[in-house]
């Protein structure tokens, strides 16, 4: 009888181990997912101001045409 329960907790232990390296696993990939966030979110900003510069560009350049015409 001691004999199952010994296999039974040393099945146990090696799905801990596992769960353990699987949650090990997710928390990297949380934190990866965390800084490409942080990195697009630093991109799309940059890249709004961008547009916006453009299109205030666009419209100096549109005032000028219009008074040369």
């Amino acid at each position: 009888m001691a004999k199952s329960f010994a296999k039974v907790f040393e099945k146990l232990e090696r799905h801990d181990k596992a769960f353990e390296l699987i949650f090990k696993e997710m928390q990297n990939c949380g934190k990866e997912a965390r800084e490409h966030r942080m990195t697009m979110s630093g991109l799309n900003h940059s890249d709004i101001t961008q547009e916006k510069e453009i299109e205030g560009l666009k419209i100096r350049v549109e005032r000028l045409e219009q008074k040369i015409k």
